[in-house]
This record gives structure tokens, sequence and C-alpha cells, in this order.
């Protein structure tokens, strides 16, 4: 089974949740780091907090090797949009991949006015609604991941 990221902003937290929630219910292995910085109270959509006292702790060195890992180990990457700085920095980790030969597949859920630039061209494939990511997973597992050599 295939393990798959979202890089998104904390904004979408609710929406990454639901997306991973309708995966994990196709049979899906989703690797969230929503789940994994649960606890840091740093969640700026919904806490106030010191961001440089916080960005300088252990709990954030933590929280960014998750992240790196995530994007640059996985078998397929789906960035949410609209995001800012942070998921943009994991699509191009992600990308990066491609000169070490592996290409990871890389789905864009698009929304509108999202400015992603002259970057976007990262992505293989585009969704404009969430009900198109599921199948397109599935397709991209079955077609172009080789199941024995996906790691779990």
């Amino acid at each position: 089974m295939a393990k798959i990221y979202i890089a998104s902003s904390w904004k979408n937290q609710h929406g990454v949740e639901m997306l991973t929630e309708e995966l994990r219910d196709h049979g899906h292995n989703v690797v969230s780091w929503i789940e994994n910085n649960y606890g840091e109270n740093h969640n700026h959509v919904t806490k106030k907090f010191d961001f440089e006292t916080w960005v300088n702790s252990a709990e954030s060195d933590q929280s960014f090797d998750f992240d790196v890992n995530g994007a640059a180990t996985c078998n397929i990457f789906i960035y949410y949009a609209p995001s800012g700085k942070d998921a943009a920095a994991e699509c191009g980790i992600c990308y990066g991949q491609r000169f070490f030969s592996k290409t990871i597949p890389m789905i864009a859920l698009w929304s509108k006015g999202e400015d992603f630039g002259l970057m976007r061209k990262m992505f293989d494939y585009f969704c404009q609604r969430h009900y198109e990511v599921v199948p397109l997973v599935n397709q991209i597992e079955k077609e172009f991941l080789n199941p024995s050599k996906v790691k779990k």
C-alpha cells in the first residue's frame, strides 16, 4: 500500500482531516502531519502563541523532521490548496526526489484563486473537487505503483 502525504496549511485543518479519513476509509495509508502535531499548541489558526519561541523549540524540530520526511519518502503526494510557504516547500522537496531517480506522483487539489505560479508545473495531476482525489489515487496505485516495491 502506498504511503500518502498531504501538504497543506493549518487553515485547512478540517478539510485535510476529512480527506485523510476518506482516503483511509478506502484503504489508503495517509501519513498525517496534523495528527503528528496534535498537542504541540502551535496551531496559529485557533491558538495564540509566540511563533519565534515555538520555531526554536524541540517540538518544532520534530515537526520539521516529520514533514520533510513525509514529503521526501511518500509514494503519492497531495497538495491541498490554498496553502502557504511551508506546503510549497514540501512540494519542492517531493519534486526534488526526481533528481535522485524517485518519481513521486504529485496531485494538486486546486482551489479557486490559488496563486502557485510557474512552479505548478511540478504537479502531475490536478483535481478541482475533493471527490476526484480517491479515484485518482486508486488509479495511480493500480497503474503506476508496483505493490511489491511500495514501502509501508
